[in-house]
């Protein structure tokens, strides 16, 4: 007697029970065909590639040369911005992966800046007005007190994390 094990392709339409503990999956085949399953026989996602967790900047970099219509291997050039390639060198396979089988993205690290010794002195940025202020610790919709190492340091206060004056504090969110 053959004992391969065999899978069946489909999707799961329905379910079916009855009063003595029976639960079954109505299951779509790929041939149009509906079957009822015990439940128990069922192993869903076997053999689905699983995604992978990149950084924002490199699904943003894969999003668009999507969107462009470009090729894994046309994407792997002189087209990635200095940090995307730096990344990719040392990630090289986890690209590729992200690219075929689909990504999520990393949360990145967000920090709270203070200046020490100085009561409510939290630096934020007004997102509406678009600048930075040293203030009470604010919670708002268009105030950010929580910011990324990136945003710190394209504003110009990259300094904060090796100052002596500054307090920063990893959070959350």
């Amino acid at each position: 007697m053959n004992k391969d094990k065999v899978y069946l392709g489909g999707c799961v339409v329905g379910h079916a029970a009855d009063t003595l503990g029976y639960k079954g999956l109505q299951i779509q085949l790929e041939n149009m065909d509906i079957v009822e399953i015990d439940e128990n026989l069922v192993h869903k996602g076997i053999n689905e590639p699983q995604k992978v967790m990149i950084p924002q900047f490199v699904a943003d970099f894969i999003a668009e040369q999507k969107k462009l219509g470009h090729t894994l291997s046309y994407s792997i050039d002189a087209s990635m911005s200095d940090g995307v390639a730096e990344w990719y060198w040392d990630n090289s396979e986890l690209f590729a992966r992200a690219w075929l089988d689909g990504y999520e993205i990393e949360k990145e690290k967000r920090y709270l800046v203070k200046i020490k010794g100085v009561v409510s002195s939290y630096l934020n940025y007004d997102i509406v007005n678009d600048w930075w202020f040293l203030n009470k610790k604010h919670n708002g919709f268009t105030v950010r007190t929580h910011h990324t190492q990136k945003e710190l340091e394209e504003a110009g206060f990259g300094e904060v994390f090796d100052s002596p004056l500054f307090e920063v504090e990893e959070v959350m969110e």
